[in-house]
């Protein structure tokens, strides 16, 4: 009977583990319904994008022949009327001709003849080759190439994704490596000390400046970035999480920083010392080739590092360190130099790329480092060498302006172009407000960017020449030149 017994609570035991497995294998039967329909549900919305974004290539593809047809018939339907035009022309000659031979009376033929035979012969030449060759044929010369697109359909199927590490540990924002100039920020951050998960990169993603929705403003592996072309005077919140194979992580903390005052203001008070010389962050930027921070035009930084349960400021938990450092007031202006890596080639830099020539006869771009969308700005451009007068043109440009022409000539720049007697207002080509008086050497040309009134004004020698030059200017502008190598320009930034 014991051993009975106790064979029976073993079996009993098994038996327990048996309905608790029944159990489990019953919820995998329903979380497997589930997922399937999850599932599908995924493979039906990712088929459904597919298949809209064919439709819209094939709009966008229709468009095209529509287009092409058009075309054609305005070359066919344009030919038609010259073509009956003249013919019209000639059959009236040729009427007019036949009754002329038919004049009874020689002397008053002589006099009509010769000026008729010229006419007619004139007329013939209008005849001549190609007049009689339709200008477009009836084919249409596309053709439709989608052997790639299919196959890449029939080899459209499921890759088995099997999870091999876990996802990456919420990375650190380095705040001792952080900050800020003129309308630049610079970020860095790492992986926690004990993390051992593999990280394949990193997004940063920074808000608006008004407190709107985040945007991803890098991918890559690099942990520093340097966003260029944010709105002076703002406040921007910033984060960064990791990626690996097997997914992303959790953000990390929000870093809010402060960038620079775009115009003299009053004098303030840091919220805690920044170094000046930060030349160890010249390593990566995704919008621009370097980073340049000057000492003499130092822009105001600020940081405050935010969880998302509580607001940690930088200032107070480094309030003992801003106790033993004397803070001095300062005023933050905005500083550019000339950029070497959006400039045109033949563009030739000096004086810590603050001065520009040209090796070419022609007329080329070079542009600022510094954008500016909002505030008031000034700034000189000094004539440091003028010969056989050429005439420049100083004003602001997009990134994306015509390098190869004089500024003014695309609807990217807003210039006005100067020789030693006059100027010129140019936008998209368009020329207005001739007013005398021009550029020698020496001269200083002074450009006033004021995006609260969204007006442009320029002045030579400190006279306003003629009047605002442009209204409702709008979005991001860069500082830009256009001179060839008989001008040498140097610029001077950082005016209050």
């Amino acid at each position: 009977q014991s051993q009975l017994s106790q064979a029976l609570n073993g079996l009993s035991d098994r038996a327990k583990e048996a309905k608790e497995f029944l159990v489990q294998l019953r919820n995998m039967v329903q979380q497997i319904q589930e997922n399937s329909v999850e599932f599908e549900a995924c493979l039906v919305a990712q088929c459904d994008a597919l298949i809209d974004a064919l439709n819209r290539r094939k709009a966008q593809l229709l468009s095209r022949v529509n287009k092409e047809h058009e075309h054609k018939l305005k070359v066919v339907r344009d030919q038609i009327s010259h073509c009956t035009v003249k013919l019209r022309q000639t059959t009236g000659l040729m009427e007019y001709c036949l009754e002329v031979i038919k004049e009874n009376d020689p002397s008053g033929f002589l006099q009509i003849s010769d000026a008729l035979i010229r006419r007619v012969h004139l007329t013939e030449d209008q005849w001549g080759k190609g007049t009689l060759t339709p200008r477009m044929t009836t084919d249409f010369d596309l053709n439709l190439d989608n052997a790639p697109l299919l196959q890449s359909i029939h080899q459209l199927d499921f890759v088995q994704m099997k999870v091999s590490s876990p996802v990456p540990a919420p990375p650190i924002l380095q705040l001792e490596e952080c900050c800020t100039h003129n309308n630049s920020a610079t970020l860095s951050w790492k992986q926690p000390p004990l993390s051992t998960v593999q990280v394949e990169g990193y997004i940063l993603e920074l808000d608006d400046g008004n407190g709107g929705q985040f945007r991803e403003v890098y991918v890559g592996k690099e942990t520093m970035c340097t966003v260029d072309g944010l709105h002076f005077n703002s406040t921007y919140s910033a984060r960064v999480k990791a990626f690996n194979k097997s997914g992303v992580s959790p953000y990390s903390k929000t870093l809010v920083l402060q960038t620079s005052e775009d115009t003299q203001s009053e004098e303030q008070t840091l919220p805690f010392p920044v170094p000046l010389e930060r030349s160890q962050l010249r390593r990566m930027s995704p919008f621009s080739s370097t980073l340049n921070l000057q000492p003499s035009f130092s822009g105001r930084s600020y940081f405050e590092l935010r969880s998302s349960a509580h607001q940690l400021s930088l200032h107070s938990s480094l309030q003992s360190l801003n106790s033993a450092v004397d803070i001095k007031k300062m005023v933050a202006v905005a500083w550019f130099s000339f950029d070497p890596a959006s400039a045109h080639a033949d563009i030739i830099f000096s004086n810590d790329n603050l001065t520009v020539t040209c090796n070419s006869y022609d007329d080329r771009v070079v542009l600022g480092k510094t954008g500016f969308s909002k505030g008031l700005h000034y700034w000189e451009l000094s004539i440091d060498r003028y010969d056989n007068h050429p005439d420049p043109a100083f004003g602001v440009a997009r990134i994306d302006v015509l390098k190869d022409a004089m500024l003014g000539k695309d609807d990217k720049a807003w210039a006005m172009y100067v020789d030693n007697n006059r100027s010129w207002f140019m936008h998209n080509n368009s020329h207005t407000n001739r007013t005398e008086g021009g550029i020698t050497k020496g001269a200083t040309v002074g450009v006033l960017l004021d995006l609260t009134r969204r007006t442009l004004t320029f002045s030579i020698n400190e006279d306003q020449q003629g009047p605002v030059a442009f209204e409702n200017l709008e979005g991001l502008f860069f500082p830009a030149v256009s001179l060839n190598r008989n001008v040498q320009v140097g610029a001077r930034s950082g005016s209050p």
